[in-house]
């Protein structure tokens, strides 16, 4: 993991699993159990085989517009609901997980003899939903915090001050958080990493074509202020101060691609050597306030971006730093403070920047601000009553398969070096999937939790986080930790510690139904392992050797070979244009890319080697491979807003879920399978289709 930003529980884990996707109508109401028909008890949820024909557009021809002919119906006919940016599957699933996980905290909000961890959880939520309390208090409980701002008068306290917001969680314009050392993964590390910017990514502050988030962004900075009680006048000036400090940040900071180099950002440098390398800030106050002083070495992730951070904390005006601080201060913290200023946060994070109408329900955020705060206390819960021995069993079968089916890849890979194969091989041997929830959970029982303060808990919930990262310091590796909740519709690869992870809230139709058929399963939720599974293969994670330490462990043919092949996909993936004159980045998104199509590969391998040669059997007048594929396309169900469709371009690794389907094209038994010649959209010829793994 990386640094955290403020006030979240967000693991920023450095290869992240796929985009939301989505159901039709009647598809959801399948997965959430609620069709008005009754299926026999061993039938697949969706459809007779486990995809939503309905959803289908037979009209579009599969060499055409893959996403369209197993999506087509779908996408015209579900709308994106007012308070999403976009809306797929992952969505749907997300949706029924927080449904679930409402369920289970305001069970524990209700029971007043509630102990332990349902006591907790039950206290934390009932505080959040208690909007009544949260509007009496005003800004009251924020004093202290506004009040430490105005009173900073030299550089020295301004140090101080971004060392307390490191630690406590208050705003920092870079950030310190604990991970494994990249070079030696049996010791943690303390990471400095860029920060100190409210909009997306560097884009937003020095790209012409987003000049006008910029002035929205402002115009919402100068109104957040003023309902802190800044005169208007002064929240106007104050507004433009921070956002030309911002913009000057933004400069420093490393593009979104150069991020993506994972050597690049292994910079150790000696905690005596920091005020030398990074003047401008008090790194012996740093050091000691965020109770790092007994590390002798720290990993700066991007040195140019925090010696030009530091150079603006010695020379920016004080003025201008306590604006931007109070700021800061005020969006945070505004999930807990009175609705005017979530609205107003809600106005430009959510209408400007992602085209989102309405914002979630109270009880959602809720929901999400628990799970942050105390997701596996909850996730305990929701595993006894949501994921069955059965299921996990089946999951881990399934697991194997895909793991086998890559290690017959590897082993007949024409491009690769023998010794870097089976070197290759051998980590794949060390690979560990985690299936589900963790096999130990995290003790609670530090962390203090108030009923009716809303504000006190987020604060005491973030500073059991960073004390708990920071008691992992000279200890031990736990490789049992998660980074995931149960309840998270997602996945992740974590190359370090050469595992995958699957929370059992992902292990669901259409990822995956225990009745569904085969092919269906291999094509879903088999083609997504088998996706993280290359995570620790892709352009980035082939970096790290078989014991997760990153080192150079191919040869110079290899990676030559290797980037070749890359650099056809780069060039494929950027003649897509998901909007009128903005193609998808493809060195940004090269990851997910390459990871999607060998995912797909060994998806179909492992299939394969489970029919042991034998036929399957034509169902609703689809062959085995078509359900294959079928499963496959319908996984990315996705649509979004236009605004949210430029983020993602701007800021995503993944290709928008909607173009993820055309993975296909590069996989030969596509074309056989669908009959896909010349002259079709998706035809490509076979020396231009891209297979690495």
């Amino acid at each position: 993991m990386t640094a955290r930003p403020a006030l979240t529980r967000t693991f920023a884990l450095l290869l992240a699993a796929v985009a939301p996707l989505a159901l039709s109508p009647a598809m959801a109401a399948d997965a959430a159990g609620t069709t008005a028909t009754t299926k026999p008890a061993n039938a697949p949820v969706l459809g007779t085989f486990g995809v939503d024909t309905a959803g289908m557009d037979l009209s579009v021809k599969p060499g055409d517009n893959f996403f369209a002919h197993v999506n087509g119906t779908w996408d015209k006919t579900t709308p994106i609901p007012d308070d999403r940016a976009s809306w797929g599957m992952f969505n749907t699933l997300t949706e029924l997980s927080n449904t679930r996980t409402r369920a289970i905290v305001e069970e524990a909000a209700a029971n007043p003899a509630a102990t332990g961890n349902s006591r907790k959880v039950g206290d934390y939520y009932a505080s959040l939903v208690d909007e009544a309390a949260i509007e009496k208090a005003g800004l009251a409980p924020l004093k202290p915090e506004l009040d430490a701002i105005a009173a900073i008068s030299t550089r020295a306290e301004l140090s101080k001050a971004i060392a307390r917001g490191n630690r406590e969680g208050g705003p920092a314009p870079f950030r310190m958080g604990i991970a494994q050392d990249a070079k030696d993964p049996t010791r943690m590390t303390v990471n400095l990493v860029q920060a100190g910017i409210g909009m997306p990514n560097r884009d937003y502050y020095l790209a012409a074509n987003f000049a006008p988030q910029k002035a929205a962004y402002q115009a919402h900075v100068a109104r957040l202020l003023a309902l802190s009680g800044v005169p208007e006048a002064q929240a106007k000036a104050d507004a433009a101060r921070i956002v030309a400090l911002e913009t000057q940040i933004a400069t420093a900071h490393w593009t979104n691609v150069e991020n993506r180099q994972a050597e690049k950002r292994y910079n150790p440098v000696a905690a005596a050597e920091l005020p030398a390398k990074f003047p401008g800030v008090d790194w012996a106050a740093f050091r000691s306030i965020t109770g790092i002083e007994g590390e002798q070495t720290l990993n700066v992730n991007q040195p140019s971006a925090l010696a030009g951070i530091a150079k603006l904390v010695e020379t920016a005006p004080l003025e201008d730093w306590k604006a931007w601080a109070r700021y800061h201060t005020l969006r945070s913290y505004s999930p807990v403070l009175p609705k005017a200023f979530r609205d107003e946060t809600f106005a430009f994070y959510g209408k400007t920047l992602t085209g989102t109408p309405a914002q979630e329900e109270r009880w959602k955020q809720a929901v999400n601000l628990t799970t942050g705060a105390l997701g596996e206390a909850i996730g305990q819960d929701y595993v006894a009553r949501h994921f069955p021995p059965e299921a996990k069993a089946q999951m881990d079968e399934l697991v194997k398969n895909i793991i086998a089916a890559m290690d017959i890849r590897l082993q007949n890979l024409a491009w690769m070096d023998a010794k870097t194969r089976e070197a290759a091989r051998y980590k794949l041997s060390r690979f560990k999937p985690k299936i589900g929830y963790p096999d130990k959970w995290i003790d609670y029982s530090a962390m203090q939790v108030v009923r009716g303060d809303a504000y006190g808990n987020l604060r005491r919930a973030y500073a059991f986080d960073t004390n708990r990262d920071l008691a992992k310091l000279g200890k031990p590796i736990d490789r049992s930790e998660w980074f995931m909740t149960p309840m998270t519709v997602n996945a992740y690869a974590n190359p370090t510690w050469n595992e995958i992870v699957f929370p059992a809230a992902i292990l669901q139709p259409p990822f995956f139904d225990p009745k569904a058929d085969p092919a269906v399963n291999y094509g879903g939720i088999g083609a997504v392992i088998g996706h993280e599974i290359t995570h620790h293969f892709d352009d980035q994670g082939r970096k790290y050797d078989p014991d997760g330490k990153l080192s150079d462990w191919w040869t110079p043919g290899d990676v030559e070979r290797f980037t070749k092949l890359a650099d056809v996909l780069v060039k494929q993936v950027e003649t897509y244009e998901p909007l009128p004159g903005k193609r998808i980045n493809g060195k940004l998104s090269l990851g997910e890319n390459i990871a999607d199509i060998a995912g797909l590969n060994i998806a179909w391998d492992a299939w394969q080697m489970s029919l042991k040669g034998k036929t399957p059997a034509v169902i609703d007048g689809k062959s085995g491979a078509e359900r294959f594929y079928l499963g496959y396309g319908q996984i990315w169900r996705t649509k979004y807003r236009d605004a949210a469709m430029e983020r993602q371009l701007t800021v995503g690794p993944h290709s928008p879920g909607n173009f993820r389907p055309l993975t296909v094209r590069n996989h030969a038994p596509w074309y056989e399978t669908f009959n896909v010649k010349p002259g079709e959209k998706l035809y490509l010829k076979e020396e231009e289709r891209v297979g690495i793994w």
